[in-house]
């Protein structure tokens, strides 16, 4: 028998950074469920319910965009990978939750079904960044 080993080289995010791209995921899926709500009650509480939980994931994904910008720029030579794609990722995730707030400032009724598909679409988003993100990057990052 053969004793292998696989060394990782991956660098977890600063826990700072890990505390911020924690924030839109769960924030994001509480606004798609209260849009399902809404969508099956009417009751426009559910819609201020979802309003509210946009804007406090976009300010979390801004603020983990921008520790994320602030990361690329400074492991601009070494040649990194996975880097630009997260931060690309993350940028996608908070211009589709700026659209989606707007929408959500609408009449209540106003946002169905737009409001929905963008909330999904945001969880989606913010999944793939999130899952990028916490896999970690090569060793000699700054994470």
């Amino acid at each position: 028998m053969v004793a292998m080993s696989y060394l990782d080289h991956r660098r977890p995010l600063h826990p700072l950074h890990a505390i911020l791209l924690a924030i839109p995921l769960p924030l994001f899926l509480g606004a798609l469920i209260s849009d399902v709500a809404y969508s099956r009650s009417w009751n426009i509480q559910w819609a201020n319910f979802a309003s509210w939980l946009i804007a406090g994931a976009l300010v979390g994904a801004g603020l983990a965009l921008l520790w994320a910008l602030i990361a690329l720029i400074a492991n601009r030579g070494r040649g990194d990978r996975g880097r630009g794609g997260y931060f690309a990722v993350l940028l996608l995730t908070f211009a589709v939750g700026l659209v989606n707030a707007f929408v959500h400032a609408k009449d209540a009724a106003a946002t169905m079904p737009m409001g929905l598909w963008l909330s999904a679409v945001t969880v989606i988003l913010a999944l793939i960044a999130s899952w990028i993100g916490f896999a970690g990057f090569r060793s000699g990052d700054l994470a």
